[in-house]
């Protein structure tokens, strides 16, 4: 009788085992080949010598998938019209890429890669032939063992395992022995048959090179390759943009290859998601980007373009649609509210120029052009240099936009959810979907918003540009013009102007500005009008609109505050006569509310948005601003009724305070909100007046401001008119009102060509013009007696201004962040500047810079004292040590002005250029890498740092097709996940040397892939709203399970605990059936109690009627693209 294997009460492997022991020579035929299953006969065969009559003969049958084979029975034809010379060919590629394919999957070992490097010796020295059966598919599973035994030569094996470990070993399998040497002799006949078949071909030294190619190959692969694999795959969207698109002909040869680049990926950007953001950094011609990418939509789409900008900017942008045909709209940003409503025809194409100005998702404006937006269906282009300061909401609240909060986006806060411990715990805390712009504005991590941006956004900055695109002769790095004229990449030099401060003399102004006495008194200022939500009466009955407004004033709280006092002392470092407006606005302002509260009349509220206090997007006073309802819709800029000097006494105050307050009552009443006097406890009136009287005594000890005396004003002055008296010159401050005292007095003293371009100026794209005509191209429309030689201007001074012309800047004032130096120099510093050099000239104090230190560091930590600005984007805390910064511009630092380089770059761009400089410098690495099989591996050199360990760099793509690394050190342990950080820690140079791997690599590359799978667990996992069923039953249940704990009796069986287990399983990973649904929701609304409901969930599931099991879902494994070592 012959023996039965099953491989459950006996294992075909260990008979095939020991009779291949003593066996010189074996036949078998297979449906599928395992290449890594050959480790279990590997080493039985490698004794053998070779060649004829002494090696191992495999035949592979089964080269067709099931629904293949289907489709060939249903052809009904013969064998005779099935196979050809060209099709036999093409069915052996095919089979010797399914055979490549096996080696993509899964996760490397030492044992899988010993036993491949073997097969591939076998195969070469004849020990192995492996042949494909073409002519028809062969299911036989048969196992012919020869060895030197007169009695009984032939041992077979027959049935159905396949040459896999689960077909030797594991699976069930039905398989007999054949020892009868007549069923042996025929079977060896039948094999010899289809072994000699025309149609069965040899792939042996196919499956060897396919081996030798692959990670488990002998030949140590360049590490220098597997950075651009990694560099080519995180490229991937940059890669696609660029072959989808083309640039309009009417652009000719005026971008630059960046410029390009730029565009193109945009394109891919938009066209696939909805909307972009450029954000390339001051200088690199933005709009002229968002121009060609609006053309290129226009042309290939039939597209029309509406364009919100600044008002400042309307006839800049009106120019870049005449000059390049755009078919367009202009519209200020400020008539939004009363134009896109009821006014605006539908544009497929939204072009938002600084749209970091629509920060604020609370306001009008904001939810006009979303409105819009979703009501038109407009693709979204959104421009900014600076698209968030310090807060990540600023990013999202931009790219809402075009994007819903809830809407899926493909891809998860990573970081965060790790941070949580998981999906499930992400869900429990913030019930949002878990793949949607909400769950990333829960996210402070900054690889999480870099993972998001890069789908969104493109940005380089002017060092990246220097380094990727650049060419470099003597004279320095350069872009070429089309004409063949080189613009260079000046030098940016940081100079100081020293202005004298006596301390002794009692005229000198900024002795008594800076003394001790004025610094503390606006630290202990209250600000009570700042943080009216403090001041708020308990048991209130509010109106709905006043709840609204109510929530304001809570939502603003210490935010303001912080602004408000950093401002103050902003103005007084800025210019004397700032600071004193500023203050006399801020005692009136109080006295406006005093006036109201001791009349029981409403107070007068305006916007609580920080923007107003932002020097960056708003250079006015905002105490002649924050009363006014920047969201009013009227379209005007809203200052104050009556603008005021001189008033020193309370008494004054007061009674311009009742004017004032009749005036925002009457004609001004629709841009304020109101709130009755009652809702507010009486410490505000009272800290109103402590902060006006102790304001009033500042000015007391200020007196006067003669500009006589002004030795910083002087020291510019001369220096305007003699040390640079032919060269244009660009003096920014922070403020207006320095702004026009400056212009005031320089043109008193008699300097000529000279204006001031602020955020109240009538038209600053003409003053830009007449600034810089060559650059602006505007020479034929700026005659020379209308050219201007001294700008004097904000920084709201649009960045999308072209002021090459002039290459010597002063900061009149110093700016709380290095960063807004590095954006003023970025005005002059922009494509086609002719000078060498920028020279950046900055006001010092001439005895140091230590007593704007010492002032600044009390202010901070006031600041820090009440908790000011916790989690505000005040720009003085960008800098981690702005005391040594400010030192570096003091002594005049070269490095000071450079920008972050690329760690602001969208990684897409990062990545792309990696792939493209090195494609330039060798075209023939394009095809070699894309050649590239995954699970690749490589080795380099690294010296190690306690933040950059030893260990393994792991690239994987997810079974949500997302691109996630992570980096591995020695032990084990996860050091990074940031894709920018580990594409960094990859980086060499094409002849990097390639070294032998670490005996734990292809461990540390499974730890590495587990931790990534850890944390992205199943795209199923999103459980719903947590008042849905899904969500309560799976809590509910869990909660069951974790009472049981071990208490096991006779119904709560280890049976019963695995079932709850796997219910748990599939509830997380897999959508309830609309039935079980229903079901559950009636029985949880009927109190059902947990045992109950947990045998009511295990019924369904036996049922097959709880969760719609997707077995596509259950297939999509992880791929490992490559992994880096470094020892």
């Amino acid at each position: 009788m012959p023996k039965i294997f099953d491989n459950i009460d006996k294992a075909l492997l260990p008979a095939l085992r020991d009779t291949l022991q003593v066996a010189e020579r074996a036949d078998f035929c297979v449906g599928y080949f395992n290449l890594r299953g050959w480790k279990h006969l590997s080493g039985y065969v490698d004794r053998w010598a070779g060649g004829e009559g002494q090696c191992c003969r495999l035949l592979v049958g089964m080269h067709v998938t099931p629904s293949d084979e289907l489709r060939r029975a249903l052809r009904a034809r013969d064998d005779g019209e099935a196979l050809d010379n060209q099709t036999a060919i093409r069915e052996k590629r095919k089979i010797a890429e399914d055979f490549r394919s096996q080696l993509t999957f899964g996760v490397p070992t030492n044992e899988d890669e010993a036993v491949l490097r073997q097969l591939s010796s076998q195969l070469r020295a004849g020990k192995l032939t492996v042949s494909v059966h073409l002519r028809h598919p062969l299911h036989a599973k048969l196992y012919l063992l020869f060895r030197r035994d007169p009695i009984n030569p032939v041992v077979g094996y027959l049935g159905s395992s396949n040459l896999t470990l689960a077909g030797l070993a594991h699976q069930g399998e039905l398989n007999v022995d054949v020892m009868d040497s007549d069923a042996t002799a025929k079977l060896a006949d039948w094999f010899e048959d289809r072994w000699r078949d025309r149609w069965c071909l040899d792939i042996s030294m196919e499956l060897a090179d396919i081996i030798d190619q692959s990670w488990a190959g002998e030949q140590l692969v360049p590490p220098y390759r597997v950075y651009l694999k990694m560099a080519y795959h995180l490229a991937q969207e940059a890669r696609a943009g660029l072959s989808e698109f083309h640039i309009p002909a009417v652009f000719g040869n005026t971008l630059f290859d960046f410029q390009v680049a730029a565009v193109k990926i945009a394109a891919h950007h938009l066209h696939k998601r909805g909307g972009v953001l450029i954000g390339d950094v001051v200088g690199l011609g933005k709009s002229m980007m968002a121009t060609a990418l609006a053309k290129v939509f226009e042309d290939d789409f039939g597209t029309e373009t509406l364009i919100l900008c600044p008002k400042n900017l309307v006839p800049m942008w009106e120019d870049y649609a005449h000059r390049y045909r755009l078919h367009a709209k202009v519209l200020s940003l400020s008539r939004a509210i009363q134009e896109l409503p009821e006014n605006t025809r539908r544009y497929r194409v939204l072009l938002i120029d600084e749209s970091h100005n629509l920060r604020n998702r609370e306001g009008k404006r904001w939810k006009v052009i979303r409105d819009y937006v979703e009501r038109n269906d407009s693709l979204c282009i959104l421009l900014s240099a600076t698209p968030y300061n310090k807060t990540y909401l600023d990013l999202s609240a931009q790219l809402g936009l075009f994007l819903r909060e809830d809407a899926d986006i493909g891809i998860r806060p990573e970081k965060l959810i790790a941070r949580l411990g998981g999906e499930h715990e992400f869900i429990r805390r913030h019930q949002c979907p878990v793949r949607s712009l909400a769950a990333f504005e829960k996210s402070e991590e900054a690889d999480d918003w870099r993972d998001l941006m890069r789908l969104y956004m493109v940005r380089r900055t002017r060092s990246f540009i220097m380094q990727h695109y650049a060419h470099e002769d003597a004279r320095g790095k350069y872009l070429q013009f089309a004409d063949g004229s080189k613009s260079y990449f000046p030098k940016r030099v940081p100079k100081n102007l020293k202005f004298h401060i006596d301390d002794n003399d009692p005229t000198d102004p900024y002795a008594r500005f800076y003394s001790t006495s004025v610094v503390a008194t606006i630290n202990a200022l209250i600000l009570p009008r700042y943080g009216l939500g403090n001041y708020l009466k308990t048991g209130l009955t509010p109106t709905p609109q006043q709840v609204r407004i109510i929530d304001g004033l809570s939502r603003a709280g210490t935010h303001l505050m912080g602004f408000c006092r950093t401002n103050l002392f902003k103005r007084l470092e800025s210019a004397g006569p700032a600071f004193l407006l500023s203050i006399e606005r801020h005692i009136l302002r109080n006295y406006v509310v005093l006036h109201a509260l001791e009349n029981g009349l409403d107070i007068p509220l305006g916007t609580q948005g920080a923007e107003l206090l932002d020097t960056r997007y708003y250079d006015e006073d905002p105490e002649t601003t924050l009363g006014a309802d920047d969201d009013s819709g009227s379209g005007e800029d809203v200052g104050s009724p009556d603008n005021i000097t001189g008033l020193r006494s309370e008494s004054a105050h007061k009674a311009h305070a009742a004017k004032v307050y009749a005036a925002y009552a009457g004609p001004l009443k629709s841009r304020f909100k109101w709130l009755p006097a009652a809702f507010f406890t009486k410490d505000l009136a009272k800290h109103l007046k402590t902060d006006a009287r102790a304001l009033l005594e500042v000015l007391a000890f200020c007196g006067e401001w003669n500009p006589e005396h002004d030795a910083k004003l002087a020291e510019l002055a001369k220096f305007i008119g003699k040390k640079h008296s032919k060269e244009k010159l660009l003096v920014f401050t922070q403020f207006a009102d320095t702004a026009r005292y400056l212009k005031a007095q320089l043109v008193a003293r008699g300097i000529k060509q000279i204006e001031e371009a602020t955020g109240q100026s009538v038209d600053p794209t003409a003053l830009a013009w007449r600034f810089s005509p060559e650059s602006s191209g505007k020479r034929d429309q700026v005659r020379p007696a209308d050219e201007l030689r001294v700008l004097i201007a904000t920084d709201v001074l649009s960045e999308g201004q072209n002021l090459q012309d002039c290459a010597v800047i002063v900061n009149y004032d110093l700016p709380w962040a290095i960063i807004r130096l590095i954006q003023r120099a970025g005005r002059v510093d922009r494509i086609g500047q002719k000078a060498a050099e920028i020279l950046c000239y900055s006001f010092v104090p001439a005895d140091g810079v230590e007593r704007l230190i010492r002032l600044r560091a009390r202010v901070r930590q006031r600041l820090i004292e009440n908790a000011e600005v916790v989690g505000s984007d005040e720009a003085f805390f960008d800098d981690d040590k702005p005391d040594e910064r400010i030192l570096d511009l003091y002594n005049e630092k070269s490095s000071i002005l450079d920008d972050d380089g690329d760690t602001e770059v969208d990684l897409a761009s990062y990545a792309y250029q990696i792939w493209k400089n090195a494609c330039d410098a060798d075209p023939s690495l394009a095809a070699k890498i894309e050649a590239m099989p995954n699970v690749v591996y490589a080795t380099k050199g690294h010296a190690p740092t306690p933040e950059a360990p030893r260990g393994v760099l792991v690239y994987l793509r997810t079974g949500q097709g997302n691109d996630a690394l992570s980096w591995i050190d020695e032990s084990g342990k996860s050091v990074t996940q940031s894709q920018l950080t580990i594409l960094k820690a990859a980086a060499c140079a094409a002849d990097t040397p390639a070294l032998p791997r670490a005996q734990n690599h292809h461990e540390l590359t499974a730890r590495g892939m587990q931790h990534i799978v850890e944390e992205e667990k199943s795209s199923g996992g999103a459980l719903g709203r947590p008042s849905g069923a899904r969500f309560k039953t799976y809590e509910r249940l869990k909660r069951y399970r974790q009472t049981l704990g071990e208490r096991r009796d006779l119904f709560i069986t280890d049976a019963h605990v695995r079932e709850i287990d796997r219910a748990l399983e599939e509830i997380y990973r897999y959508p309830l059936y609309p039935t079980a649904t229903d079901t559950l929701n009636r029985q949880l609304k009927a109190g059902i109690d947990d045992h109950k409901l947990a045998e009511l969930v295990l019924s369904l599931r036996e049922d097959g009627r709880l969760c719609v099991i997707d077995e596509q879902e259950g297939q999509r494994e992880p791929k490992l693209i490559c992994s880096m070592g470094l020892v």
